[in-house]
């Protein structure tokens, strides 16, 4: 129950502007214990054996954390019956990204339909890394929709199948982990080493939900006549991806559209170079096509509903 009404309160709520001026999001939290142990363990003067061992001990600790916060609310609530299981929906809720999600990627779409191509730019700078004063039309709408697929897997399936299997304990150990990830994460100098043990954890963590994510994407895609396709490209392009989970849903979504998805990317001064997923398919996207990704998004979220409906009935009957 607590699966299902959180996966509706997100579906129809998400995150209320109004709620997190007032008061700091959780994941910031989250942000602050990640940036105190970078601050104090992630010293230049630490050899590079020395500071990645304690960025795998940093978030060992961080997600123990994580887990024993996890713990103490589900047991505090639990008592309460269903005021118990509609605060733990609340608090699941704030963690699942599904409507701000889509809200963020139809405004690149509405952006670029009413206001045109620096506008379109000024919107999908809120949702990906990348410098956005490089890209055309095409190549904004292409950004918006990997975005979409790369971020339905985890910050949608992911997180909602760490509560579906673990309760609040699993979803804030991910969470914690994915947040870090985002934070420390990376190949730079300075997060290179602290950073390894994150973004392996993440790693780890986000190779069912990225895979499941595809599949859901593959079925929504079968409305289309293009999941077979859809499933094919992923299994083919996927691992060409330098990320070993979000190639999944990337090349599924680009199969699933006919495009071609991914290729060389600039970040600041620095263009990586990436092969493309879907290398058959249109390069030339536009808006129109961000409207069917996010046709084809709903649609697998549908799947998600489905099972938390499904699994909520059958406790009701046991």
């Amino acid at each position: 129950m607590v699966l299902l009404l959180a996966t509706l309160i997100d579906r129809i709520v998400g995150d209320p502007d109004w709620l997190w001026r007032r008061w700091p999001h959780p994941v910031v939290w989250f942000g602050a214990l990640i940036g105190a142990a970078d601050r104090g363990l992630n010293r230049p003067s630490f050899s590079f054996a020395g500071r990645r061992a304690l960025g795998v001990l940093s978030i060992l600790l961080l997600a123990g954390l994580a887990l024993g916060a996890g713990l103490l609310i589900q047991r505090a609530l639990a008592p309460l019956g269903w005021a118990g299981v509609l605060a733990q929906a609340l608090i699941a809720s704030v963690f699942l990204a599904q409507k701000s999600l889509r809200d963020h990627v139809e405004a690149v779409r509405a952006a670029l339909d009413k206001e045109g191509l620096e506008s379109g730019r000024r919107a999908v700078s809120m949702i990906v890394g990348r410098d956005p004063n490089e890209l055309d039309e095409a190549g904004v709408c292409r950004a918006a929709i990997e975005s979409l697929a790369e971020n339905a897997s985890d910050g949608v399936v992911a997180p909602w199948l760490a509560l579906a299997l673990f309760g609040l304990p699993g979803l804030f150990v991910y969470k914690m982990v994915n947040t870090a990830d985002s934070m420390i994460g990376h190949r730079s100098e300075r997060y290179f080493a602290f950073g390894w043990g994150a973004a392996r954890l993440d790693d780890l963590l986000n190779l069912v939900p990225a895979r499941l994510t595809a599949a859901l994407f593959a079925l929504a895609a079968s409305r289309l006549r293009t999941g077979r396709r859809a499933m094919a490209t992923a299994w083919r392009d996927a691992a060409t991806h330098r990320s070993p989970n979000a190639g999944w849903p990337e090349a599924a979504m680009a199969g699933a559209l006919a495009l071609s998805l991914g290729g060389p990317r600039r970040y600041g001064s620095e263009v990586v170079d990436a092969p493309c997923l879907g290398a058959e398919g249109r390069r030339e996207a536009g808006p129109a096509d961000i409207a069917a990704a996010l046709d084809l998004f709903r649609l697998a979220m549908n799947g998600l509903l489905g099972a938390a409906l499904m699994a909520a009935l059958l406790v009701v009957r046991l």
